[in-house]
Order: C-alpha cells, then structure tokens, then sequence
C-alpha cells in the first residue's frame, strides 16, 4: 500500500497527505464521520478544529467525494459544526416521521432484569391428619417442603440451606399473608368461610368425624390457618405478578384449591386459591388486570375453579385432565368436552378430558399445540395463572400419567408468551414427592430464563388426537383461531349408517342371495332388527373448513364383501352380522355421538340370540366363526357362556366340554388391530384353552401391544396368534383372505371326509 492511502471495509480510497504536526489516526477518524460515535468522535482541540477548516487539504478533497456530505457544512464561519444538527442526525426519529416519542424502544431489558417470584411459608405444612389411618396420606404436609428443598439444591434461593454457588439472580421471596373474609368470599359463601373457620374451635373427636363424613378432606384446629395462608399466598403471587414488582412467579402453596367449590370443601381443598386470586387481582387492578386466563393441568378436574367462573366472560379456564367417561375424581360430567361455559361466559370454559390414564408428553403437547394457545392467543390475557398440579407426572400413583419434568417446562414456556409474560404458577396437586419436586423445579428454571430440556417422545396417541380433535371442533364454533367450524343447520335427516345398511341388505340379497334374519328382542337394540348385514367403513376427506363431508370425497369400504361371496361360492350357509358403534334410538341430527357404551354387551347378547334361535335351534354343523374388530369379543363370549356339556376322550383324558363347541364349531378367525386380545380360559373347564389354540386362527395388527418385546410371550390361552404386516382391519382381510380361504377349505373338506357328511 502506498503512502498517502488506506483501506476502510475493503474498499480502496485515497487519502490527502497528513502535515507532519497531525496525527494519522485523528485524520482518519475525522473522515470516517459520515456516521459519528461517541467513541469515534475526534477530540475537540485546535489542531483537530484547524484540520477541517475552509482551504485545508480535508476541505479540497471534497472534490473527490470523501469529504462530509453538504448537510454537514458549517453553520457559522467559526469552522465549528452545529451540535444540534449533529444531535438530529443521530435521532432515531428522522424528520416528519410518523413514529411518536412514546413509540421508541426503550433501552436494555426492562422485563428480564426483574427477577421470579417465590412464595413459600412453612406453616402451611401445619394442616395435617388429627388421626392418620395409614402411614402416609397422599395430601402429604411434606410436598411443599420437598419442593422448596429442591430448588435450594439448585442454587435457586437464598437460603442457608442452598447449595452454593447459587445462582446469579435468585428467586425474589413473596411474603405471605393472610387472606381476609373478604377477599375469601369473593368465590366462597359466607357459610362456607364460616364452617371451615369453625374448624379451629372443634375437638379432635368431632375432626375425625367430619373428616369420614366429607369428600377426601381432612382437619385439624390449624386447618383454617394454613387454608388462609394458602389463599394469601396465591393471592400475593399473583398481584405481585399483575403489577410488575417480579418478572413471573411461582407460590408453592398448600392445602391446594382447584376442587374447592363456592359452598363446599373436597378433594383435599379448603378454599379455592386461584378463583380467589384471580378475582381479587380483577376488584383492585380493574382493567389493568381484567382479562384472566386459568391453566389447569392437574389430572384431575378443577371443578371449583369451573363453577366459580362458568358464566364469566373475562376469565378463561382451560383444564386438561383424565375423564374416564366421568369416573375418575371429581368424577360426573362437569368434566367432560360440552361444558363449554354459559351465558355470557359461553366459550371461556375450556375441558380436555382424557378417556383414561397413562398420556404422556406427545399427548399434552399436542393439547398445547392444537388447542390451548390457538385459544389463548385469541382470548389475550391480562394475566395468566397456572393451576399447577403435578399428579400427572411420571411416577404418582394417584394420577397414573407420564408427563416428564421437561414437558412442564414446554408447556411453561409456551404460556410465558401471553399477557407480556406475566405468569403465575400456583401448585394444586402432585403426590409423589420426586415427582413434584423435580417438575417444580424445571418449571421455576423456565421462569428464571433457562431453556426448557428436549423431549424424547413426542408423538400423541391415538387417544389424545381423538379427545384434542373432538374438543377443537366443539369450540371452533366460539373460536376464530380454530378450525374446522362445523356449520350444522337444524334440519331432520338420518343417520348414513342406517342408510348403508338398507342398502348393503339389497345388494346381499342380489349378489348372494342373503336374506335378513329378524332379533325378536328388544332388549338387544332396533339397529339390529332387520339388519343382519355386512360390516361397512366410511372413509373419506372433510373439507378443511368446513368440515362438511362431501359425498364425491367420501368412499364405502367393506372387504368381507369378498369373503362372503367365497362362501356362498362354497355352497356354505352364512350369517353376517354387523355390530353397529351407535344405535340409532331418537333422532339427534347433528351431533356427534361416540361409540354406545353397551356396545359389548350388546355383542355379547346379539352372538348368544343367534346361536341359540337359529344355529342351534336348526342343528347347523361344520360352524366357523369370523369376528373382526370388536365382534371378536362377543365370538370369545358364546365360546365361553354357550354350549351342553358331555364327556369326551381329549389328550388322553376324559374331560367334559361342550358338545356345541367340540362337535359343531369347527373353527375361529379373528382379526384384531386396536382392541385388547381376549384369552379364552375357564377356572372350572380346564380344556377350554387347549381346544381354542388347536381350533383358531387369530390374526393381530403388527402395532398392537401383544408384539411389544419386552414383554413376554404371549400366553397360549390367546389361541394361534398370527402376526399381520397391515393395522387396519379391512387392510388385514385383504392381506390374508387368501390363508383364510385355505384354512376353512382344509378344516370342512376334512370333516365332510370324516362324516361323509356333504353339508357344512
């Protein structure tokens, strides 16, 4: 490089000669200044004023382009720049722009520097049993201790009793108080404060016997006071959340308060402490804090909080928890996807209701994903406050899920995006004492700023994706965010699957020559009558709007179609059953209705009805029995319950079995995909096993549990298991209608040898 230049950003520019008095640095700063900075803005000296006067080499060189722009020229013949125009070069607000002073980003990080909240007293561990009927009681005093231990383990408070060195930026402690009587019944009548205040006054005599008389909840003379302070607690944590004095917060609180309804004390809680929070933030911030949103992922329904805020517009409750068809705890039907709110409140009550235990983390996030932040999103809260219950986490018995620690902190994280991240976490549930220590500890990282862990599986079930999609589609119509909106007028039509079957009567009757046989019960159900027919499935493409099922997308798919057809060919006789998923009772156009409850016993008592007015009555022989899906069942009970019994010679011993089953049935094929394989086993008929292995044909989708390898091999009583490469059922007859075929061939023409018997 040659004297006289230098190279800024890579380009090449020519630089004028520096006098021997003036420093080279200076000079290039003061050509760099198209864009000052403080740190690069020369030093205001004579020497560095003289260097860019009027006839100097810096202003001649304005010729060449790399002097100052025109709008930099000096304002007055003192050589000296005009600071305010500098001053308005550097605004971030330009001329006539239309961005407000108040619109500018304020500097660093206001939010992240506040730190969480913590909320913890020892003296709600004071509400204990008076007399313990076991060892330990799953609302143990100990929960809120286990939890506060572990994250002073973690370096997380500042506590003697923290593991050191602790981290950069602690939980900030909440001081607890009590709640008033006011604030109490803000959700609770004043006979109910009244009762569980009069607690503190009664004997321990009088505690037990409350405590046998009530719905899981127990007392003692410090009940009352722990309850207070548990309300107080939440309370604090969530006013000190609403009005910014901590970034987000968590209260490790008990006795807990989701069950706790307006009148009455249950399932453990006295008062409910986030109905009551949330009310109280609502009556003293007013709009700052009007619209409120209510997380609860205890695996238990929150009926309480449900109740308190059912009709309420401005609270949004959503809570994700096992149903069990209304048996699991609160149990009954408050629980269950329709309670969608009322009134005013229509929309802002939210269930996902598990129909059993077990879900894990690809099921809760695809909750999340599908439904609860499409709706958050929408609703825009001014706070949200989580129902922190911990009972579905891996390991608590109570609950029987398996939400690991990290999905918590997923779930965590994704709230923390609403209300400008004003979070609350207030703990309800969770037994066992690794389980909600570890998951309030992942959760409290999350709110501190540390990113939740990986998830390992992430997949949902097929039993979430139904609950999830089932619930989208319910509140789609209270909801913009969610689609498909089902757009039901309220017309009469029936129902396609009483349609199909008139239809399929005919074309049995016109391919095979197959004729209804009449149920003369109607204890069985009206969907059976007349309709001895094929088993159809529907399969087709909804609109992904809405949801409309459009017949030119929608197909009819029945390949036992094929296998009757190969009977008859046979010269076989044949009755073909369909076992309908809902029975069509009253006419309910338009809504969705599951599968009937009673549908395996009616199974069970349609197998038994034909076998006893039509195959025995006519003294059938050479019998096989077909089941797919769920029919397997009622096939498995007329082997067990139906049949006269008389001595024969079986493996060398003289046992008494059936005569029906041993010297009529001749075989049964089954197809399973998703239902359990049932074993056919007796205490009293030892044969029964035996005879079924040598006699059945059990085919079992690949992807069922009973391949699952670490478990061990599965039982003989289950019969001849065969293992299918395919997982759908009409997939399944497809693929081994051929081996089927064989083996009923091989079967009769055996026994039509045997007997010389031409009929089968």
């Amino acid at each position: 490089m040659e004297d006289g230049e230098d190279t800024v950003m890579g380009d090449s520019h020519t630089f004028p000669a520096l006098s021997s008095n003036q420093p080279r640095a200076q000079t290039l700063l003061t050509h760099l200044g198209s864009h000052p900075t403080p740190t690069l803005t020369p030093s205001h000296n004579p020497q560095a004023t003289a260097s860019s006067s009027p006839g100097s080499d810096q202003s001649q060189s304005r010729g060449s382009g790399m002097g100052p722009p025109d709008r930099l020229a000096k304002t007055s013949d003192t050589g000296s720049s005009s600071a305010d125009q500098f001053s308005r070069l550097d605004s971030l607000v330009e001329p006539n722009s239309d961005w407000e002073d108040e619109d500018m980003v304020k500097p660093g990080l206001p939010l992240a520097s506040l730190a969480t909240g913590l909320c913890y007293d020892h003296r709600m561990r004071y509400h204990c049993e008076v007399s313990p009927e076991s060892d330990v009681h799953p609302e143990d005093p100990r929960r809120i201790y286990y939890i506060y231990k572990e994250l002073c383990r973690a370096g997380l408070v500042d506590d003697e009793e923290s593991a050191r060195p602790l981290a950069p930026k602690t939980l900030e402690r909440i001081p607890v108080r009590d709640a008033t009587e006011d604030e109490i019944t803000t959700v609770h009548t004043d006979a109910h404060y009244a009762f569980v205040r009069s607690t503190r006054d009664m004997p321990n005599e009088e505690l037990i016997r409350l405590e046998r008389s009530r719905d899981s909840i127990y007392f003692n003379k410090l009940t009352f006071a722990s309850s207070l302070l548990s309300a107080g607690g939440a309370i604090e944590t969530c006013m000190a959340v609403a009005q910014r004095r901590v970034k987000n917060a968590i209260a490790v609180i008990r006795p807990p308060g989701h069950h706790a309804e307006v009148d009455k004390a249950m399932g453990f809680c006295l008062f409910n402490n986030v109905s009551v929070a949330a009310r109280v933030c609502q009556d003293k911030l007013g709009d700052a804090c009007r619209k409120i949103m209510i997380l609860d992922w205890d695996v238990h329904h929150g009926n309480g909080i449900q109740e308190a805020f059912y009709s309420d517009p401005n609270v949004l409750y959503v809570s994700i928890h096992v149903f069990q068809g209304g048996r699991f705890y609160p149990n009954g039907p408050a629980g269950d996807w329709d309670m969608c709110g009322e009134g005013a409140g229509l929309g802002r009550n939210v269930n996902i209701p598990w129909p059993s235990q077990g879900m894990g983390d690809g099921d809760y996030m695809y909750a999340f994903q599908e439904v609860v932040m499409p709706i958050a999103q929408e609703f825009d809260p001014d706070l949200v406050i989580i129902a922190a219950g911990f009972d579905a986490a891996a390991g608590d018995v109570l609950g029987g899920c398996f939400v690991s620690p990290a999905c918590y902190a997923q779930m965590t994280h994704m709230l923390m995006t609403l209300s400008d991240g004003k979070l609350a976490v207030c703990l309800e549930g969770g037994y066992n004492f690794k389980s909600i220590s570890k998951s309030a500890l992942d959760v409290t990282k999350t709110l501190m700023g540390e990113p939740p862990g990986r998830l390992t599986g992430t997949a949902p079930s097929k039993a979430a994706i139904e609950t999830v999609r089932r619930v989208r589609s319910i509140q789609a119509s209270h909801w913009s965010h969610l689609y498909p909106k089902n757009t039901v007028q309220q017309i009469h039509g029936d129902r396609l699957h009483d349609i199909l079957r008139i239809f399929q009567s005919n074309q049995l009757y016109e391919n095979c020559k197959l004729t209804p046989l009449y149920v003369y019960r109607t204890a069985i159900s009206q969907s059976f009558e007349n309709q001895v027919l094929a088993r159809p499935e529907i399969m087709g493409q909804a609109h992904p709007v809405t949801n409309k099922m459009e017949v030119h997308n929608v197909w009819l798919a029945d390949s036992l179609k094929g296998y009757i057809k190969w009977i008859c060919d046979k010269g076989y006789g044949v009755i073909d059953v369909n076992i309908p998923k809902h029975v069509t009772r009253e006419s309910t156009f338009g809504r969705y209705e599951g599968e009937d409850d009673d549908r395996p016993t009616a199974t069970e008592e349609l197998a038994a009805y034909l076998w006893d007015n039509y195959i025995d009555a006519n003294q059938a022989t050479e019998i096989f029995l077909l089941g797919v899906g769920n029919a397997f069942h009622g096939v498995v009970n007329l082997l067990i319950n139906r049949g006269t019994y008389c001595p024969i010679q079986l493996d060398e011993r003289m046992l008494t079995i059936p005569e029906n089953l041993y010297k009529r049935v001749n075989g049964v094929v089954s197809f399973v995909s998703e239902n359990p394989v049932r074993a056919v086993a007796s205490h009293t008929q030892t044969w029964l096993s035996k005879w079924y292995r040598e006699n059945s044909l059990v085919f079992v989708a690949s992807s069922h549990g009973i391949w699952n390898k670490d478990l061990r091999r599965p039982s003989k009583r289950y019969g001849t298991l065969v293992q299918s490469s395919a997982s759908d059922l009409n997939q399944m007859l497809d693929l081994h209608k051929e081996a089927v075929f064989e083996w009923i061939s091989d079967r009769a023409d055996g026994a039509d040898e045997e007997t010389g018997d031409e009929d089968a």
